[in-house]
């Protein structure tokens, strides 16, 4: 019997999320720069999306593998996309051209945005820039349809130029790569009569093209790019080949197929064709866009005039007492202690490392690593441990998408310094973010030991623009289940029995069927059925039929989906489900699961969103919060979100971002207002 159920499309789900990233470049409210930051962060998703999901959907058009759809289905699929992100791209446009270029200018920095709009007073200038700057790194390569097959590189931006000699039948056609590596993108411009100015460099490049075109007419000249599939699978390898391997496929991200070729929409047909000839190019990737291209590079604008206000964002808090003697082992062996990064300081887990490192009873330190920050001060951490004695083991996943080449560079310096390197297992990746200090007296009896469960990587970069929760405890179950986890990664054991933890692959998909068919009987007997879920995406189709069957049943269900939700809300089938989506200053990447339980709740931190590869195909580490204290912190946060109507939107059945603020509501800003709540806790501790 066919399922009444539907589910959005995994794709563009996450495109609608996306949308709602640009949204935020729409919002008035907010300061001129975050909102042109937005704007970045939109794009560089997209351009990711590109890399790693269009290239996946176009290798199955051309006739590759795919257990999840035909080859029509992904041609169908690629040209629904296509159609999603024009339309999106329009409001960026809009956005861009009509609100952010014009605010700009009444704060007093103009945007040249084209060498037409060059002042008078500016010329010179940039003739001169141009000439002593930029020239010396310019080669322009001449395209010969037919004849010579040029390879342009992933992600780089190209300026394509038209020329033509006096007196020839047609015209000739080059390509100029952006010398952004020598020159900045932006470009300063002398400040004249109370305003500042800014220049893209490949407008320099154009009202100065007749310097390199000596002897030929410039007819025109546009930007374009390629973006290339960028995944890399070794899944299908023994663990022992996996490293050299990696090391090859990751070299060859550089050179993987063409996945879209975007160029400036104003390009007129018969130059497209001659770059889609001379390039290899198939038309269905092409994609057009605006005239300025990578505004991913848009984080990096400068702001020359200092009156222009920033944003004032939360700064990380420190408990106090920090700087104490083994304070941090003190805290936790008082009582469990749940951090909030970036509200609180990354600074806690690294002073938690250097006690075991200075610790004459700790014996061993495990940790998990799947993206860590350069220059890590965790790696250091572990590094000075290990010098100092203690036995050190890290696990590295080294299939962590775009981190592959860092978790090498890292692994290979750990190794030297003494630590013992777990990497990869075939056909898994190791998603959990756990680290275990194990203590023991001279007797080789074992002494107190602390376990870390976080819903973040060990990256202090990343800790301060993503809102995780860390867990640190010394309950002897958890510690006990989390050496069992490392014991399975050590491939030590096969069956492992966990008491508390919930271990995606092991126990996590039963016990959380057990809790959602516990709110299905406490409403069966006419008590209250509550769950709130947060997660960063729901895709997997059996555990939102389970949430499905629960709303059926009259369980209320809220869920904070930052990203794809696969789940339809406002049908018969999931009337009792909300879908809540917060998209403001910190990237909300915590996983956070509540189960009423008849008034006695239960809640779980971790690692796994519930999508298909994290419930099947990862390692994955969850655990219950014990403490009473501890869940109603996590509570209060919940409900923050979802009372929450400043940054935060309902996803309807049509996938719209509806926003939740409304005239004469009080203005609730979920982050900064639980930024707040854990000042006025910290004033009381």
């Amino acid at each position: 019997m066919e399922s009444h159920y539907k589910y959005f499309n995994r794709d563009i789900s996450w495109l609608a999320f996306n949308y709602r990233v640009l949204l935020e470049a729409d919002d008035d409210s907010l300061p001129l720069y975050e909102r042109i930051n937005f704007i970045s962060i939109y794009s560089s998703n997209l351009e990711e999306f590109y890399q790693v999901r269009v290239a996946e959907h176009k290798a199955v058009a051309s006739g590759g593998k795919s257990e999840d759809m035909t080859v029509e289905e992904a041609h169908a699929l690629i040209r629904r996309i296509t159609e999603v992100v024009n339309r999106q791209l329009e409001d960026r446009v809009r956005i861009y051209e009509q609100k952010i270029l014009p605010e700009l200018r009444r704060n007093h920095v103009v945007f040249y945005q084209s060498k037409s709009e060059v002042e008078d007073f500016h010329k010179e200038f940039v003739h001169r820039f141009f000439m002593e700057e930029v020239f010396p790194y310019l080669q322009p390569m001449k395209i010969e349809p037919g004849n010579v097959r040029f390879f342009l590189r992933d992600k780089r931006l190209y300026l394509a130029v038209k020329v033509r000699k006096p007196g020839a039948d047609k015209s000739d056609y080059y390509l100029i790569k952006m010398p952004y590596s020598k020159v900045p993108r932006f470009v300063e411009l002398p400040f004249h009569d109370g305003n500042y100015y800014l220049m893209f460099l490949e407008d320099i490049i154009k009202a100065n093209l007749q310097e390199m075109f000596v002897g030929y007419e410039v007819e025109c000249s546009y930007c374009c790019k390629i973006s290339r599939d960028a995944d890399v699978f070794v899944d299908d390898v023994p663990a022992e080949s996996m490293v050299e391997k990696l090391k090859e496929k990751v070299k060859k991200r550089k050179i993987g197929a063409i996945c879209r070729f975007v160029y400036d929409r104003k390009m007129p047909a018969e130059f497209l064709d001659a770059l889609v000839e001379a390039l290899g190019i198939n038309r269905e990737e092409l994609v057009p866009g605006d005239k300025h291209l990578n505004l991913e590079n848009l984080s990096f604008l400068p702001n020359p005039n200092p009156d222009i206000p920033q944003m004032v964002k939360p700064q990380p808090m420190c408990l106090p007492g920090m700087n104490e003697k083994h304070f941090m082992y003190r805290r936790i062996a008082k009582r469990d202690m749940l951090l909030y990064y970036p509200y609180h300081s990354f600074e806690h887990f690294i002073r938690f490392l250097y006690e075991a490192v200075r610790d004459p009873f700790c014996r061993e330190i495990m940790i998990t690593q799947y993206r860590v920050a350069e220059h890590s001060e965790v790696i250091n951490a572990l590094i000075a441990a290990a010098r100092n004695g203690k036995h050190v083991t890290v696990f590295v996943e080294l299939k962590a998408r775009f981190d592959e080449e860092n978790n090498l560079a890292t692994a290979e310096l750990m190794r030297k310094a003494g630590i013992d390197i777990i990497f990869s297992i075939p056909g898994l990746k190791v998603h959990a973010k756990v680290a275990l200090v194990l203590r023991e007296n001279d007797k080789g009896e074992r002494l107190r030991s602390y376990a870390y469960v976080s819903t973040g990587n060990f990256n202090e970069k990343t800790a301060k623009i993503y809102a995780d929760i860390a867990l640190y405890t010394c309950n002897k179950q958890i510690v006990e289940d989390m050496y069992t986890l490392f014991r399975v990664l050590r491939k030590e054991v096969k069956e492992p029995h966990f008491k508390r933890l919930l271990i995606a692959r092991f126990n996590l998909l039963p016990e959380l069927k057990q809790l959602i068919q516990k709110e299905i009987d406490l409403v069966r007997k006419g008590k209250p059925g509550r769950i709130i879920l947060k997660m960063n995406a729901l895709q997997d189709t059996a555990m939102i039929d389970e949430l499905y069957r629960a709303s059926e049943a009259g369980v209320q269900i809220d869920l904070i989906v930052r990203g794809i939700c696969c789940l339809v809300p406002g049908e018969s089938f999931s009337r009792n489900i909300r879908v809540t989506r917060i998209v403001d200053t910190f990237l909300e990447h915590a996983r956070v699961w509540y189960f009423g339980n008849g008034g006695d709740p239960k809640i779980f931190i971790g690692s796994p969103d519930w999508m298909r590869r994290n419930l099947y195909r990862r390692i994955e580490a969850v655990t219950p919060i014990l403490d009473g204290k501890l869940r109603q912190e996590l509570t209060d946060m919940l409900n923050l979100q979802l009372s929450a109507n400043r940054k935060a939107c309902w996803v309807d059945n049509h996938l719209q971002n509806v926003f939740k603020r409304k005239p004469g509501n009080d203005d609730v800003r979920a982050q900064y207002d639980f930024y707040e709540y854990l000042k006025r806790k910290l004033a009381e501790d």
